[in-house]
């Protein structure tokens, strides 16, 4: 496993922390796939027992409510699970989370004739967070680098730190 980058980073005080590049986004992108893999839950949990908050008569391009209440209730459960490998720092959990938000944006398109606008307000959420997790680089900082020492590369060139 690598270690996290980390920067130098100092107050108005001048006091100095240090913090992990990109964990705010990496805690939003977290946030917001336990909040709505919780509410995918409830959704498919709603949708198998054929719950009346649902669309009546909607027509779905494959299977029915209860079929897609299951993808939804699975998907629901992948997010949570992403979110927790997110927040334990696994070096894969980013990836198996932007997987999972954009098969559950896909799912949310075919769940639309049940719940219109929650639908479009989920697949608006997993871009926001397919954003927050695609623009983190994870790229770590060798130990031997102090904090807060910028790193110079040249095309073709390996990442060392200045001289």
């Amino acid at each position: 496993m690598r270690p996290e980058a980390t920067q130098e980073v100092s107050d108005d005080d001048g006091v100095g922390r240090s913090h992990r590049r990109g964990t705010g986004l990496l805690g939003f992108a977290a946030i917001l796939l336990v909040t709505f893999g919780a509410f995918n839950m409830f959704d498919g949990i709603a949708a198998i027992a054929r719950s009346h908050v649902f669309t009546e008569d909607a027509s779905y391009v494959i299977g029915d409510l209860r079929a897609w209440g299951w993808v939804v209730l699975l998907l629901g459960a992948a997010e949570l699970g992403a979110a927790a490998a997110i927040a334990a720092g696994r070096s894969w959990a980013r990836w198996f989370g932007i997987v999972v938000l954009a098969l559950n944006a896909l799912g949310q398109m075919m769940f639309l004739p049940a719940y219109p606008f929650w639908s479009v307000v989920l697949i608006a959420v997993d871009v926001v967070a397919l954003y927050a997790l695609s623009v983190y680089g994870g790229q770590a900082l060798p130990d031997d680098i102090p904090a807060g020492r910028a790193w110079t590369a040249s095309p073709g060139t390996t990442m060392r730190p200045p001289a």
